[in-house]
């Protein structure tokens, strides 16, 4: 039996989430600094609960693209994740993924990570399924649209080199 989901519009906002998580020292490393895979991970959550917000059931991740640390989180320091559908497709929804750190001694907060992420919505039995279209009520809104079409057709592009390149080697 396949879901009959609530089609209607959607405004981006409607799709924000934040998420806060402390680090502890089992995300760290000897470095004493937050694995890159912990963050990976909470993005990917935070992303999934965006979409989920948009889309009104299952959706799955399909792809991570520009995924960019761009300064270290230590043990003891508050991570702030905010997350946001900025395009719909057919069945899918693109999601921006922001991860701030805060050393709590200092009460210093800086952007330390960022992504886009891909999820597809799924119906009951599995398959790929339509999803609510965005309301584009600003100029933000509709300047993020049309470049994520863009990003998009990058994407596209990427994937037909990198199988041109992984065709040619045998592991």
């Amino acid at each position: 039996m396949k879901n009959t989901r609530d089609l209607k519009q959607k405004h981006p906002s409607e799709s924000r989430v934040i998420m806060t998580q402390l680090v502890l020292p089992s995300h760290t490393n000897q470095l004493g600094s937050l694995f890159g895979g912990t963050v990976m991970s909470w993005m990917d959550i935070c992303g999934a609960v965006s979409a989920y917000r948009h889309v009104g059931g299952e959706v799955v991740t399909a792809s991570v693209d520009d995924l960019h640390f761009l300064a270290p989180i230590y043990s003891g320091w508050v991570v702030e994740l905010k997350g946001q559908v900025f395009y719909s497709g057919k069945t899918s929804v693109d999601v921006y993924v922001q991860v701030f750190s805060e050393n709590p001694k200092t009460q210093v907060k800086s952007l330390t990570a960022t992504c886009f992420l891909t999820f597809v919505a799924r119906d009951s039995e599995g398959k790929p399924t339509p999803v609510p279209t965005l309301i584009l009520d600003n100029d933000q809104d509709r300047k993020n649209f049309e470049l994520a079409k863009q990003r998009r057709e990058l994407r596209r592009k990427r994937q037909d080199i990198n199988k041109d390149i992984l065709s040619s080697y045998f592991f």
